[in-house]
């Protein structure tokens, strides 16, 4: 048998870590060799991160074990994302991961609403999901799997989890598993003459490491797609102004809720991600709308407990690289590409380059040209349609405490996301796709929740006489309210499920 393909991973962390994994669980070793490089020297960010339902799909993927894995990392369940203050102060919804309602007649659920909300039949849209109201009693159990469709099993979660912990338990996992990890801060890069492509890596030890495919896991620093190959950064700014952000634990205060919270700011928004054994917070900011300063006097005023740090200030820009994969380098995660925490999507983001890394990897030696095109194209849409969803939380607000917030509503648009208003406008129509993360409930939610209504109803949803759907949405509503007051408390689940093992030292 020929010499395996020698794959090297350029850095640790979450991204690191997470590929890795998944390339030692699924690649033969009689092909594949895979080494990781990473240095003590550069530290990684401890921060609490929240995840979308696609990782346990990752994890599952991969092979790891929900319990042991939510116990390292001190996680706690996630249902959703609320939102406070996004379309006006004193306002707030929730952005949950399930449907709403139940499937009625020929139309989506939602056009049933639509129609009923006109006649002063219906209730807000979020009493009609079930993850919401779970979520709002602060309840969690897993869904019920097999049987007949139900709002019982017409969910999903995900987790709040300790970034810092996560990289540490995926390393022990794939390091158990044969993964070679090498100790040592990259000094150089050399290129291949033949395509111009990554040769090598130097070592300040002096040790030179050979590859034939290369990882770009060293997140902002881009070192091989950015500094070495020099493919451009794409910024985003235009319509993602933010460009900063400070992060800092605190104590836990009292039990923990089942979602993310997202509250907006004078110039930005408030993260708090509430693990087993602290709570995450930070604020995102525009620089050029607010100084730091006020930004840490905010966020250190509004924490359930006492802060354990003082605030960090992280730097970035909103965007991604013209290309992913150029010659034999694949970006993958934060040296690809950064989106804004607002909707979650960080972690999704690493998963799902490596996903299409897998699928596409190339067989021998050299990438084949077609699949490194179908690689980043579908990289490209990706971003390009969470890069859309974030924006409509900025624009979609009725706010007026700072020129961010004016500025964001008054600015122009990407024609794909003033085409997807328009036809929501129009009746309430959201276009799917096969790529692309977020589905129409996710962008109903947003749109109703920060008053963006539609005008009219789809016709295939006036068929039903007007009593069968008042009476059936009275139905729905005592049946959430009955499903949820069934649920345990989220903390006793989670005390009973997945208890934290004791932090190392």
């Amino acid at each position: 048998m020929s010499k395996p393909v020698d794959i090297v991973i350029v850095g640790g962390g979450t991204s690191g870590w997470m590929c890795a994994a998944a390339l030692i669980a699924k690649l033969d070793p009689r092909r594949y060799r895979v080494r990781l490089i990473e240095s003590d020297e550069i530290g990684t960010v401890g921060v609490g991160e929240a995840t979308l339902p696609q990782m346990k799909e990752f994890n599952d993927f991969v092979g790891i074990d929900e319990v042991a894995f939510m116990r390292a990392t001190q996680a706690t369940f996630k249902l959703g994302i609320e939102f406070v203050g996004w379309g006006k102060p004193g306002e707030s919804y929730i952005h949950p991961f399930g449907t709403f309602g139940r499937p009625i007649g020929d139309a989506d659920f939602f056009q049933y609403w639509s129609r009923a909300r006109a006649t002063g039949h219906a209730e807000a849209l979020s009493d009609y999901c079930f993850p919401i109201a779970a979520a709002k009693a602060d309840r969690f159990t897993k869904p019920e799997s097999g049987g007949a469709p139900d709002i019982r099993t017409a969910y999903s979660y995900a987790y709040h989890l300790d970034a810092f912990l996560y990289a540490r338990f995926l390393r022990g996992w794939a390091e158990a598993r044969g993964l070679e990890r090498i100790e040592g801060r990259i000094v150089d890069v050399a290129r291949d003459e033949r395509d111009d492509g990554i040769a090598s890596v130097a070592l300040a030890s002096g040790a030179v490491i050979a590859g034939d495919l290369f990882v770009d896991c060293s997140g902002f620093r881009a070192l091989l797609i950015g500094q070495t190959l020099g493919v451009p950064f794409e910024s985003w700014a235009e319509w993602l102004p933010c460009d900063r952000a400070q992060a800092v634990p605190c104590d836990r205060a009292g039990a923990f809720t089942p979602y993310t919270r997202s509250t907006a700011r004078k110039a930005g928004w408030q993260w708090r991600i509430p693990l087993q054994h602290r709570t995450g917070n930070g604020i995102v900011y525009s620089s050029a709308h607010i100084g730091d300063d006020e930004v840490a006097e905010t966020l250190l005023a509004n924490l359930d407990g006492a802060a354990q740090a003082s605030p960090r200030v992280l730097r970035f820009e909103a965007g991604k690289r013209a290309l992913s994969w150029k010659h034999n380098c694949v970006a993958i995660g934060l040296a690809s590409g950064f989106l804004e925490p607002l909707e979650s999507t960080s972690i999704y983001l690493v998963q799902m380059g490596i996903i299409y890394l897998l699928t596409l990897l190339p067989g021998g030696r050299r990438p084949d040209p077609a699949l490194v095109a179908e690689f980043n194209r579908t990289i490209d849409v990706e971003y390009d349609r969470i890069r859309d969803f974030l924006i409509l939380h900025y624009h979609a607000n009725q706010r007026e405490d700072s020129e961010l917030w004016r500025h964001c509503r008054e600015m122009a648009l990407p024609d794909t996301l003033t085409a997807k208003i328009e036809r929501f406008r129009h009746r309430g129509h959201v276009a799917t796709y096969r790529d692309g993360l977020f589905g129409a409930p996710s962008w109903h939610a947003v749109f109703v929740g920060q008053n963006v209504v539609p005008q009219g109803h789809d016709r295939l949803a006036d068929r039903l006489p007007s009593a069968d759907l008042v009476q059936r949405l009275r139905s729905l509503r005592a049946d959430i309210e009955a499903g949820v007051q069934a649920m345990p408390g989220h903390d006793e689940f989670v005390r009973g499920y997945c208890p934290a093992d004791p932090l190392p030292a």
